[in-house]
């Protein structure tokens, strides 16, 4: 996928190309991704409704673009870098191979705790590589994701899963923010005596 813009004078080509056809130039970017199925239409608006159809029942799993399609040539270089809070913990290094092993593994195991397409999976985790895992496990099953910082209090937290209708919540034990435990957990199992769509919680052994 070659996108890059070097100079300012090929930005406002790549701009004029969007303006002057827009369906041209959204195809071209369209076709740098992999799809399961391809579009029947680029785009179908009708401003008197209004409605606007992008890519008419084309088909695509957002992770395959991500992780699937570098597997073969860069499947051993490095995906996620992780340096924690505290210098004494090991640097991680995560290879695309290990981080596409680790997502379908978590794909299962949302799928095997009732995930399914069109979900709403809330994400109140701290800043470990096993976020972006879930967030990518929850597009290769097809389910929505909603972090929530995870500074938040309880009454935070439980809005938001209500807000929208989660029924799975992924949190830790715990997370660092220098020296101090943040008790995600505790936090969590508050928030949960309000949140009645909730029906799994998978916890993170992070302390």
């Amino acid at each position: 996928m070659e996108n890059n813009i070097t100079t300012f004078e090929e930005y406002k080509k790549e701009y004029a190309k969007s303006i002057n056809n827009p369906e041209a130039f959204w195809e071209e970017k369209a076709n740098n991704f992999t799809w399961q199925k391809k579009w029947d239409t680029v785009l179908q608006w009708d401003f008197t409704k209004p409605e606007i159809k992008w890519f008419e029942e084309g088909k695509l799993n957002i992770t395959e673009n991500c992780l699937d399609r570098h597997l073969e040539k860069r499947g051993n270089q490095t995906a996620i870098k992780w340096v924690a809070n505290n210098p004494k913990e090991a640097i991680r290094n995560i290879s695309y191979k290990e981080l596409h092993a680790e997502v379908c593994k978590f794909a299962n195991v949302l799928k095997n705790n009732g995930g399914k397409k069109g979900d709403r999976i809330c994400l109140y985790m701290p800043m470990v590589p096993e976020l972006a895992i879930a967030v990518l496990a929850c597009a290769r099953i097809g389910a929505i994701h909603s972090v929530v910082f995870a500074g938040f209090s309880s009454k935070s937290l439980s809005d938001r899963i209500n807000d929208a209708d989660c029924n799975i919540l992924i949190t830790a034990d715990g997370g660092f923010r220098g020296a101090k435990i943040t008790p995600l957990k505790d936090i969590s199992d508050e928030a949960m005596q309000t949140t009645p769509s909730i029906e799994k919680c998978i916890v993170l052994e992070r302390t």
